[in-house]
């Protein structure tokens, strides 16, 4: 059985800690380099089955991880529901802004299962080519983070004018938001529905949020998302990540209860030892310091390697980064990471 499902479904610790890494499908590879140069337009990879199941098969060959995760993007789902979407270069995404009410009227739900479809041939076609023990993982943005760059039509430091905008037009907000729960739940349904073993919900901007409202702009649309796809999937797990959402993690495992719970590198791992492993018995993913990885020495990476094992490996714990690997990042430090993993 595959080591990660066995790990979230059984909940026993495994004598191998399962590990992947997030955004082991990317830039920091010579051979994602290669095929990427070949591509005008990003959207263009994310849409091409073949060239996406490479890209996300890559990591797999090269470093063995236990898992894939499919090569796409969280941004497909506005570029489905019809928002423009481009990806400039040395820029990052460019979104046509969504503002008012009539914005709201042109986003349509009902293209997202035809509009993804590439995405779902790519699920397929990796896993008839995924060995039986690897987990195939699925993804989507949370509903908050995909309407940060949707109203401020990128991304931003801040998030100023989201933040004003949910304070000041609460009533719009909110129907962005349920606009995008129930997309977010269609997307991930058809991801199971086509091969995914997982499925994680990333929440990049959570923590840019106060209590009051991360309650309502992250907690309660989550919930809604994990029962909309449990009730179709109740045996697939799904993975939360509420990036930077501090003490709030707690609250967040305590309402939504999703299978694991990702933290970043922020998280005090004493504080997510007791708090989150042993209080609410919560599933650890995570959480090396991704700039540790990229620029860190191999005696400062082993020693930050065997801390995060020593503090949540008595338990069920699924080794990663506390973010997206960084584009500068050696091979020889994933090479000598993944040794580490395997003594």
């Amino acid at each position: 059985m595959k080591n990660i499902l066995y790990l979230i479904e059984e909940k026993k610790n495994l004598t191998k800690t399962p590990i992947w890494i997030m955004r082991q499908a990317g830039r920091y590879l010579p051979e994602y380099r290669a095929i990427r140069a070949d591509v005008k337009n990003f959207l263009d990879l994310c849409y091409n089955p073949k060239l996406a199941s490479e890209v996300t098969l890559q990591p797999i060959r090269r470093f063995d991880f236990d898992a894939a995760i499919i090569f796409s993007d969280i941004l497909v789902i506005p570029d489905a529901l019809g928002v423009k979407v481009d990806f400039v270069k040395n820029e990052g995404p460019k979104l046509q802004k969504i503002s008012t009410k009539s914005d709201l009227q042109k986003l349509k739900i009902e293209n997202i299962s035809k509009h993804l479809q590439p995405v779902f041939e790519t699920l397929r076609l990796t896993k008839s080519q995924l060995a039986n023990d690897k987990t195939l993982i699925g993804f989507s943005g949370a509903p908050f983070t995909l309407a940060c760059y949707m109203i401020e039509g990128g991304g931003s430091k801040n998030f100023d004018l989201v933040k004003k905008t949910a304070l000041q037009n609460e009533e719009f907000f909110s129907q962005l938001i349920d606009i995008l729960t129930e997309s977010v739940a269609l997307y991930l349904i058809d991801q199971i529905n086509n091969g995914a073993d997982v499925v994680k919900i990333f929440d990049s901007w959570a923590g840019i949020l106060p209590e009051n409202d991360f309650q309502k702009w992250v907690i309660n649309p989550t919930k809604k998302i994990i029962a909309k796809v449990k009730e179709k999937f109740p045996n697939t797990p799904i993975i939360c990540f509420p990036r930077g959402a501090g003490i709030l993690y707690e609250n967040f495992a305590r309402e939504v209860k999703s299978n694991v719970l990702a933290i970043d590198q922020n998280v005090p791992k004493l504080w997510a030892k007791e708090v989150l492993q042993n209080k609410l018995n919560v599933i650890i993913q995570g959480n090396l310091d991704n700039q540790l990885l990229a620029y860190g020495s191999k005696n400062e990476i082993e020693k930050e390697v065997l801390k995060i094992r020593q503090t949540f490996g008595e338990k069920p714990f699924i080794f990663n980064l506390g973010h997206g690997i960084l584009q500068e990042t050696p091979i020889e430090n994933v090479e000598f990471l993944m040794k580490l993993i395997r003594q």
